[in-house]
């Protein structure tokens, strides 16, 4: 151990060796390495879906779906990740939109994926060979390695929200892509799924497979089936019962019937229900969510600012950003989130202010 003050010039020729070995030196950024709480990049930030519809009726219009560029899926680019395609840092989400008779050929990749319709129907997502109906308020599930393409069997355009761990899977190098049938392998357009006829009936499980799974078998969660369900608990609540939340606040989680898990292994899906004026406590958890607002319109506070939204609207609410909702009318939100990856790796944690 040295017991003379080093001079200058010998602090830099050890920096200046640091960095020709490809070293560096903890204590100068442990501030950044170790900051006493969260310091995300991404910041909270709203895309409207009065201006993101259009511009993906104009991407309709000018460019073509079909081999090569795979899908017309205009992804949400949070503005304090430097100019990436992802909405946080562990999700990317996107609009995608398929035109009259178009059809989006099958291909299959790691990343595990979703679909949410917010308006509309007439398309068809067939995972693995098995054609599944995409309607208004539906959850859709294409877990990785699945592979899964689009055909729209009507006249008129149909959009919706797709969700993936894509910048997950890019930061772990674990990605796998392979291309699948040019067209689809089956374009039929039966109204229920083969594994909603075998695993979609509530509280029942088929003895076929009886093994838990990564992700759910399920291949949508249907919203009437969500609707009653939040309705319910509403109703619970006005006759005196513990069914909600928070006073006025309905929500379900979307599940993986063989092991009661999340639906998928590094994606959280939930839907929230308020009354008309309604309100959360403000909180904050490590980990991000992206909601969309499905119905009805409020308010989101993201840390100090205050911010309408309405159908469609699309909120990014980055890993410890304060936050809270609002109601003004009935609010029907659907929000996906990292929860998986962060509560597997002993991460998970929340601070709630009980005062909104």
């Amino acid at each position: 151990m040295t017991t003379t003050q080093p001079s200058d010039d010998e602090l830099e020729q050890l920096y200046a060796d640091f960095y020709t070995q490809h070293l560096e030196p903890l204590w100068t950024q442990l501030g950044t390495l170790m900051p006493i709480a969260p310091t995300p990049k991404a910041v909270p930030y709203i895309w409207r879906w009065s201006t993101l519809y259009p511009l993906a009726q104009r991407a309709g219009e000018l460019v073509p779906v079909g081999r090569g560029g795979e899908r017309r899926a205009i992804a949400l680019s949070n503005p304090g990740l430097g100019g990436l395609p992802y909405v946080t840092p562990t999700l990317w989400a996107a609009i995608q939109y398929l035109g009259p008779k178009e059809t989006a050929p099958e291909h299959r990749h790691s990343q595990n994926a979703f679909r949410f319709v917010v308006e509309g129907e007439g398309v068809w997502t067939v995972v693995n060979g098995d054609p599944v109906a995409m309607r208004r308020g539906d959850l859709l599930l294409t877990p990785g390695w699945h592979f899964h393409g689009h055909h729209n069997d009507t006249d008129q355009p149909m959009a919706w929200i797709d969700g993936l761990d894509i910048p997950f899977v890019h930061y772990t190098d674990t990605a796998f892509f392979e291309f699948g049938a040019d067209g689809i392998t089956d374009d039929t357009t039966p109204d229920v799924s083969r594994s909603e006829r075998l695993w979609a009936h509530p509280g029942l499980r088929p003895l076929v497979g009886v093994g838990a799974r990564d992700s759910s078998p399920i291949a949508a969660y249907r919203w009437e089936h969500t609707d009653a369900a939040l309705r319910e608990q509403l109703s619970l609540e006005d006759e005196g019962f513990a069914a909600t939340t928070e006073p006025g606040h309905a929500a379900v989680r979307y599940t993986n019937p063989t092991t009661g898990g999340d639906v998928m292994p590094t994606i959280r899906a939930e839907f929230h229900r308020l009354r008309s004026r309604a309100h959360t406590r403000p909180r904050r958890d490590v980990g991000s969510a992206v909601f969309q607002v499905f119905d009805g319109t409020g308010r989101f506070r993201l840390g100090d600012e205050v911010t309408p939204v309405s159908t469609g609207d699309l909120v990014a609410v980055p890993s410890w950003t304060e936050w809270s909702i609002e109601a003004d009318t009935q609010l029907d939100l659907f929000v996906f989130s990292d929860a998986p990856i962060v509560e597997g790796l002993r991460f998970a944690r929340t601070q709630i202010t009980e005062k909104a």
